[in-house]
């Protein structure tokens, strides 16, 4: 391979950087954390991947300075609340930055829990220990290992893609 092919001169803008992301449709989740003192965070993040089985480990990617980011890193725990279907006004409302959005809608938080459950959006909720922490650029990559996996109600999820909410289609009868 001539040198010139393997080089890349030039940096993707971030419109750039967020037209081919809006390609590549994910689930929809809303990250929660407590501060030491109780009060609760929590963000609308589509950056969520499965890292390891053994032991069980996701990543979950949060913007630098971020209230969420800095009760994850303070509590050393968190929660990753898979939204489903009929949650949209929850993801806009924890993507939005209203300081009042756990006013807005039903959670929960028992002692083992790594962060609020959003009880009436959430149709699994993953609650994590926080393993890692890695700055990359202008957000943080956290690795949690999964200490336990709570299911709620419907399992269909919300889904975003091209800049847009979407449903998962309804499995054909056969």
């Amino acid at each position: 391979m001539s040198e010139s092919a393997t080089r890349i001169p030039v940096t993707a803008t971030p419109d750039e950087f967020r037209t081919l992301m809006s390609g590549f449709p994910t689930g929809v989740a809303v990250v929660t954390a407590a501060l030491p003192d109780g009060s609760p965070r929590g963000m609308t993040c589509s950056s969520v991947c499965g890292v390891s089985l053994e032991p069980p480990v996701l990543l979950v990617c949060l913007r630098q300075g971020g209230p969420t980011l800095e009760a994850v890193l303070a509590g050393g725990a968190f929660a990753v609340n898979l939204l489903h279907a009929a949650a949209r006004p929850t993801a806009e409302l924890f993507a939005s930055g209203d300081p009042q959005r756990f006013r807005k809608v039903a959670w929960e938080a028992g002692a083992e829990a790594g962060g609020p459950h959003l009880t009436g959006a959430a149709h699994t909720v993953a609650d994590c220990a926080v393993a890692l922490a890695q700055p990359v650029g202008d957000h943080v990559a956290v690795y949690g290992e999964v200490r336990r996996v709570t299911r709620r109600g419907d399992p269909v999820p919300l889904l975003y893609g091209l800049r847009q909410f979407r449903t998962w289609p309804a499995a054909p009868q056969g």
